[in-house]
């Protein structure tokens, strides 16, 4: 199926939606960020070579670990156009807890609260935290865990490899923590 089909067909099916694959494209959505600014994925592809959606929670261990390195790896990437993109899906955070965690944790990219979960079932985003490392054209070409609980520091190796016009090797990881609860 045609990638535009494809994320057509994803956004009609609202109880059985399956992932997004390498390769393909990535759908656009629009929402508001927690900082109070619109964001568009559209917009965001034009002025980025990639973009990395991370899903995350404030009350998940496992995703607070990554809160320096995904500011560092913001940080590091920024001047490489890369955006980050912070995505909580758990139905249990509020926008002033997400605000609040943003901000204690000097969190300057885009995080955008999804309530109902609509972007974690587009995705089929199971766990915090979870990554979908899009290139320019909106193509996913990494998704998996930020790194591996031996240090492999698999978004950042995901990353150079793209930037430099190389394979992304591995394409897919398993992404571990909790799970986001959207029920």
């Amino acid at each position: 199926m045609r990638p535009v089909r494809r994320a057509a067909a994803l956004l009609l099916l609202a109880g059985s939606v399956s992932a997004v694959e390498i390769g393909e494209t990535v759908p656009s959505f629009t929402g508001k960020t927690v900082q109070g600014s619109s964001f568009s994925l559209v917009d965001a592809r034009k002025d980025h070579r990639a973009v990395v959606l991370i899903f995350r929670s404030t009350l998940c261990p496992y995703s607070n670990f990554y809160n320096d390195v995904l500011k560092g790896m913001s940080a590091d990437y920024a001047p490489k156009r890369v955006l980050f993109v912070a995505v909580h899906s758990d139905r249990w955070e509020t926008e002033d807890d997400i605000r609040t965690h943003a901000g204690k944790y000097g969190h300057a990219f885009p995080v955008i609260r999804d309530p109902d979960g609509r972007l974690a079932k587009l995705l089929n985003a199971q766990r915090t935290p979870e990554v979908f490392l899009m290139d320019g054209e909106g193509k996913l070409r990494y998704h998996g865990r930020v790194a591996s609980k031996m240090g492999t520091p698999d978004l950042r190796n995901a990353l150079d490899a793209l930037l430099a016009g190389r394979p992304i090797e591995p394409a897919v990881t398993k992404a571990f923590g909790c799970s986001i609860d959207r029920s």
